[in-house]
């Protein structure tokens, strides 16, 4: 990439969708980073946290800023595949007589869609987003229908009250480019939430960006260049996350099923991401570092043993960093 050129512009842009977001939501600096970072990479994001710390509000912001088309689904245990995809209704013309089917759009037809609570459907209608989030189209009747571009899903998730819930299965949380955890804010972060949200201010986020522009972005992000030392990094701790392929005892005692090809995959294009975010046209080992726990926690299958020594994701991350270091 060269300077001066129309992306300059566009990453001229990135600190004041940061800034348009700190309008609304106080703190959470890394975690808007990384939605930012899901956004860009052209990838999903699943966001964990407890009730109340502010996830739907970003995710508006988010779509605010950027005036993207934005909506929220909230996902319950009665939820049908319908009422997200859409339904066939039979019309009459009344002039004719003649009736026909017309295909009612769902609201995933939006540029947009927070899932919240997904894992409080079946799983059939969990399964009803695969094919949207993958091929960001829409089978219905025979017909496929495109969803409409960028095309981004941030679903949420509780992980305290799990009773009446439904996990996720490992086919569709690969899906998601990012896990990102959403915790407490500080005290002095929790007290200006008081007195922002609790107050007369309009909380109004200001438009930054168009769809175009997140399009141009997201293409731009392919051209961020990766060296052959990172490439080889990023395989080596892939392929060390899975049990009896040359992965350290701790992860050979800990996980029972490894990543898969989509976390390099997705490693990779989360790394270019940082970099532009930051300004950058190259990734380096540092946007590794600070991605893999995001983008491979949810792809790790932990063992027994791991459950009995409280032992998590970020554990065994931590574990991969120390034993597959970046060559000197």
């Amino acid at each position: 990439m060269q300077n001066d050129s129309p992306i300059d512009a566009l990453l001229s842009k990135l600190q004041p969708l940061r800034d348009a977001l700190g309008t609304a939501v106080v703190g959470q600096h890394e975690v808007v980073e990384q939605l930012l970072i899901g956004l860009l990479a052209g990838g999903h994001v699943l966001l964990e946290g407890a009730p109340g710390l502010g996830k739907t509000l970003l995710v508006r912001s988010l779509g605010q800023a950027l005036e993207l088309q934005f909506r929220r689904v909230q996902f319950t245990p009665d939820l049908m595949p319908s009422d997200i995809l859409g339904t066939e209704l039979l019309e009459e013309d009344h002039g004719t007589g003649h009736r026909h089917f017309r295909f009612q759009q769902g609201p995933i037809f939006t540029h947009l869609l927070l899932a919240d609570e997904l894992n409080r459907t079946p799983p059939k209608t969990q399964a009803a987003l695969l094919e949207a989030m993958q091929e960001r189209t829409v089978s219905y009747a025979g017909t496929t229908y495109p969803l409409p571009a960028p095309f981004f899903v941030l679903a949420t998730q509780n992980p305290i009250e799990q009773a009446g819930t439904y996990p996720l299965p490992e086919a569709q949380l690969d899906r998601f480019l990012l896990h990102v955890r959403v915790d407490y804010p500080t005290e002095q972060e929790e007290r200006d939430i008081l007195v922002q949200t609790t107050g007369s201010s309009s909380g109004t986020v200001p438009k930054v960006m168009h769809a175009e522009d997140v399009l141009a972005l997201q293409a731009a992000v392919r051209q961020v260049h990766v060296s052959d030392d990172v490439l080889g990094w990023i395989t080596r701790l892939v392929r060390a996350s899975r049990p009896g392929a040359g992965a350290p005892d701790a992860v050979n005692h800990w996980i029972k099923w490894g990543a898969g090809p989509r976390a390099g995959q997705s490693l990779v294009l989360a790394a270019k991401a940082r970099a532009l975010l930051q300004g950058r046209f190259a990734a380096t080992r540092d946007d590794v570092q600070a991605l893999i726990a995001p983008v491979m926690r949810h792809r790790l299958l932990l063992s027994f043993a791991a459950e009995a020594e409280q032992k998590g994701a970020d554990d065994v991350i931590a574990a991969l960093l120390q034993a597959v270091p970046f060559p000197a």
